[in-house]
């Protein structure tokens, strides 16, 4: 039960009790918690406070409000390793996803302009394509890829429908990631890209710029990727790895 004597605000109190009894599954994902009048009346509080300790849960994806039905316990987001170096494919498949990959524009090698800072390759030639994936027929992630042209020599000549990337560059080139940064930050897309993944110039896509070092030279792959959250929680594992 609450404690009014304890220094910790009884909204507070009331949220940790339903955040317990969501973890030990007496309400589980898609389960209806009682109404704000039934938890007053349940804990002895008001309704005011009753609303905060909801709207605290609310915010922490614990629970979801439907208008003129009621409040839920959220179902967990799929949690997907997107940001280690790992790749990207695979950090799908590792979660037992099934995905579509649809190659927007083909490899080709062209010169890149000079009006983003951030890309190694601005100003000089480099492989560049697009390619989308989707999951469960609903559109993810958009990846705008660029190799080193000498290192990966040929690449446009390889067929990337369905393949890891990863993969390719260990069984062509027989080579691995010696270690990456990667950057991050919140886009609206207002251009093409938010039309593919069918979202409006208000919805924050999260954005990341992913520098690929290999012994034979830094910089070799970079790709910016254009994720949406609100279909994924996108995590990074921290440590080494031993793929592209």
């Amino acid at each position: 039960m609450l404690n009014p004597e304890s220094p910790i605000p009884l909204y507070h109190q009331l949220a940790d009790i339903l955040t317990e009894k969501i973890r030990t599954g007496a309400y589980c994902p898609g389960d209806q918690v009682p109404s704000e009048n039934q938890l007053a009346a349940m804990y002895g509080i008001g309704r005011p406070t009753v609303r905060q300790a909801i709207e605290l849960l609310i915010r922490k994806r614990l629970l979801i409000r439907k208008r003129g039905s009621g409040t839920y316990v959220q179902s967990p987001k799929k949690e997907v390793d997107l940001l280690s170096l790992a790749g990207t494919m695979s950090s799908f498949h590792k979660k037992g996803l099934a995905t579509t990959t649809k190659i927007l524009k083909k490899t080709s090698l062209k010169k890149i302009g000079k009006n983003d800072p951030d890309n190694p390759f601005a100003g000089q030639k480099a492989f560049f394509f697009q390619r989308l994936t989707s999951v469960g027929g609903t559109p993810v992630l958009i990846e705008d890829l660029y190799l080193h042209p000498a290192l990966f020599k040929g690449f446009d000549e390889i067929d990337l429908s369905e393949k890891s990337l990863s993969e390719i560059v260990f069984e062509r080139y027989y080579m691995r990631p010696a270690n990456g940064k990667q950057n991050f930050r919140i886009e609206f897309l207002s251009d093409n890209r938010g039309k593919i993944l069918d979202v409006t110039s208000s919805t924050p896509i999260l954005e990341v710029k992913r520098f690929l070092h290999f012994p034979q030279a830094d910089n070799a792959i970079f790709s910016e990727l254009y994720c949406r959250t609100d279909q994924f929680v996108f995590s990074q594992i921290i440590g080494g790895t031993t793929d592209a």
